[in-house]
């Protein structure tokens, strides 16, 4: 389908003027965008995409916009341009569903679905809040790199289709007390396998798919929590934004691309043979 939307739902930029009445943001602020604009505090809601950057509203594939404040919140101290754009869906997902639903604590077991921007953003969150991470990937390669990141195991999922399994014996029997699901319906089964009673698992991501059926009966039997999560609101934007600054988590950012190249970037994120985030620049 063709469309003429502006893509790109996360961004960070430089104040340059304000409206009326607007005092949370002064001239020369470096800002952060939300993805819900219209959502500002924690509680669920209906997700309403119709002012999401580069869903139903023009995105930030451009040098300049015009947008409500509630459009932005202030980012971390310190931070490129680069890193604080990684916030907005990835950062933001991530930390809403290992902290503000799931309430990860020091020692709980986390299994992480393969090496995108969600997925390295909860391994940081997860360990440096004392958690034990398991992360899977097809690739060796990447899954040394989660290790150097603080990964305390890895599973080849290639090699290992059968890795809930492989997690239960990683865990003793036991199973992870946190899943965040990347996957879709193809990989929930193996995730309903690998939690334990009473475990967490975070839907965020459909990379196999989302329609099809899926069996009940094993998540009812251990008691487990199923959560659907779409992204956060500004209030948990803000709440992440002041525990990076607390904690010194940096992003993981995998390749950087000028905006005239931005074909170029999709092409690549397509490919996933990323880690982490990719970049686009101005």
């Amino acid at each position: 389908m063709e469309t003429d939307r502006v893509p790109l739902a996360d961004a960070a930029g430089i104040v340059e003027a304000i409206g009326a009445g607007v005092d949370e943001f002064a001239v020369g602020d470096h800002v952060v965008s939300t993805f819900f604009p219209t959502w500002l505090d924690c509680g669920a809601t209906n997700a309403d995409y119709a002012r999401s950057p580069g869903v139903e509203a023009d995105g930030y594939a451009r040098t300049h916009c015009i947008a409500p404040a509630t459009a932005f919140t202030r980012t971390p101290s310190g931070w490129s341009f680069a890193e604080v754009a990684t916030l907005t869906t990835a950062g933001v997902t991530a930390w809403r569903a290992l902290v503000a639903e799931g309430g990860l604590r020091a020692g709980d077991n986390v299994l992480l679905l393969v090496t995108g921007g969600v997925s390295i953003f909860a391994l940081q969150i997860a360990k440096t809040m004392g958690a034990r991470v398991i992360i899977s990937s097809s690739s060796d390669a990447k899954l040394e790199r989660a290790r150097a990141l603080g990964a305390d195991a890895t599973v080849n999922y290639g090699s290992e289709p059968d890795w809930g399994q492989c997690v239960l014996e990683l865990t003793r029997g036991t199973g992870v007390d946190h899943i965040v699901e990347v996957g879709g319906l193809a990989t929930l089964p193996q995730s309903v396998k690998a939690v334990a009673p009473g475990g967490h698992i975070y839907l965020v991501g459909g990379l196999t798919g989302f329609s099809g059926e899926l069996s009940l009966m094993q998540l009812i039997a251990k008691q487990a929590h199923l959560y659907s999560i779409r992204v956060g609101s500004r209030r948990h934007q803000q709440d992440f934004v002041r525990a990076l600054d607390q904690t010194g988590i940096r992003p993981v950012i995998d390749r950087g691309f000028p905006l005239e190249q931005l074909a170029d970037a999709f092409r690549y994120e397509k490919a996933r043979g990323h880690f982490g985030k990719i970049a686009i620049t101005l």
